[in-house]
């Protein structure tokens, strides 16, 4: 039983009770009983939270570091990234690229410890795109959480049909046990040779994409950065949009018409800028391409805001950039760049990135919804300093910090 905490239930915010049994909410109101009472007294208390787009096989941006890293580092760097979500109250996490079905087998199988995980295990890209590791010296760049494995397909296609086309990398990526299927319908900012603002895929290869998702009852998400990328992966139906830099009127009023999500990402560009001002060697190159989209992604952000787009909590960093990091700061970044208020932050990290991530019974509380809950000392209002007022997280009513 949670008493004398001010709820913010998934929607809205009350002063209430919540009691627990099991793995389950059974009750929200006021003047519960329970056997056990936590008194959250100048305390809030939410629903377990979601990042929806994480890297949790990374530890930071220093490519350089990780090319020289052994290859099976990168999995006691996951326990690492996992166990630091839990500790941000993150219950629920969406791995954009990386993560194994062993990962998240590891979680089921309580061997490791760390969210619910939904998995995408490599991004498609075309041969020149965002996944393509190619460097102009003829070599490749050796990034761990990126290389081919038994659990991870090759994420470079081209065209639909063949070995090598889009229609049998889905299917591959299905097979090794992927939950959805993510592409890059852009280049990116931190790839060598593309350009974010260019489109990448072609409309009959982008069709074949979602067809074979669909046929396998799952859906696509995009990175998509450019205009003509985000607004060809959104004629094709994909689901959500990730980072979004270069929206538009057109763009919007298509996530509007397919009721497709917006996963902001604002921390992404910000953390490659501030990683170049602490001495990590980003490539030049990439530098200056998120300099160069920094207020074009805000800007975008706030148009889509405005217009009513669906949007959810994505941060694109893994947990530990810093001591002082925390993907908690992505509810601060979303209200500083836009309209959004504090509720509609938290709304981002809670209910509706359930709903975009086909959770039902997760990110509200509500009786016969799993009780997956989080006590933060202090105002909701107040979003500053987020991972350090974070003092209980409870996993299916297991108390797991």
């Amino acid at each position: 039983m949670f008493k004398n905490g001010v709820v913010f239930d998934g929607t809205s915010v009350s002063d209430a009770d919540v009691a627990v049994a099991g793995d389950r909410v059974v009750a929200l109101g006021v003047d519960l009983d329970g056997d056990e009472v936590i008194d959250c007294t100048g305390m809030s208390i939410v629903p377990g939270l979601f990042d929806c787009h994480v890297h949790v096989m990374a530890r930071d941006l220093n490519v350089a570091r990780t090319e020289q890293q052994a290859f099976s580092l990168q999995y006691f760097e996951a326990g690492r990234n996992l166990s630091l979500l839990l500790d941000q109250g993150i219950t629920s996490a969406r791995d954009a690229a990386g993560a194994d079905l062993g990962v998240k087998q590891a979680i089921e199988r309580k061997l490791i410890e760390g969210p619910r995980l939904q998995i995408a295990i490599v991004m498609l890209s075309q041969t020149g795109g965002h996944s393509d590791l190619h460097l102009p010296s003829g070599g490749e760049r050796s990034v761990p959480m990126m290389l081919e494995h038994p659990g991870r397909p090759r994420s470079i296609v081209d065209g639909v049909d063949g070995p090598g086309g889009v229609r049998r990398g889905v299917r591959e990526v299905l097979r090794a046990g992927a939950d959805v299927i993510k592409i890059a319908t852009t280049g990116g900012v931190m790839s060598p040779g593309d350009d974010p603002r260019h489109s990448h895929f072609r409309d009959d290869e982008l069709a074949a994409i979602v067809a074979e998702a669909t046929a396998a009852e799952t859906y696509v998400f995009a990175h998509a950065q450019g205009t003509e990328g985000i607004k060809a992966a959104l004629r094709h139906g994909v689901r959500s949009i990730e980072h979004g830099y270069y929206l538009d009127d057109e763009a919007v009023a298509l996530m509007l018409k397919n009721e497709a999500w917006l996963v902001p990402t604002l921390s992404a560009t910000r953390a490659i800028i501030d990683a170049a001002a602490s001495g990590v060697p980003i490539p030049a190159e990439s530098l200056a391409l998120a300099q160069e989209a920094l207020e074009a992604h805000r800007a975008s952000f706030a148009l889509a805001v405005d217009a009513g787009v669906k949007v959810a909590m994505g941060t694109d960093t893994p947990p530990y950039w810093s001591p002082s990091a925390s993907n908690l700061d992505e509810l601060g970044l979303m209200t500083e760049a836009s309209s959004m208020s504090a509720i509609e932050a938290w709304r981002a990290a809670t209910s509706s990135a359930a709903k975009l991530l086909g959770h039902d019974d997760l990110g509200v509380i509500e009786p016969g919804g799993l009780a997956d809950i989080v006590v933060v000392d202090g105002d909701l209002l107040d979003l500053r300093g987020l991972r350090g007022r974070i003092r209980q997280v409870w996993l299916a009513g297991v108390r797991v910090r």
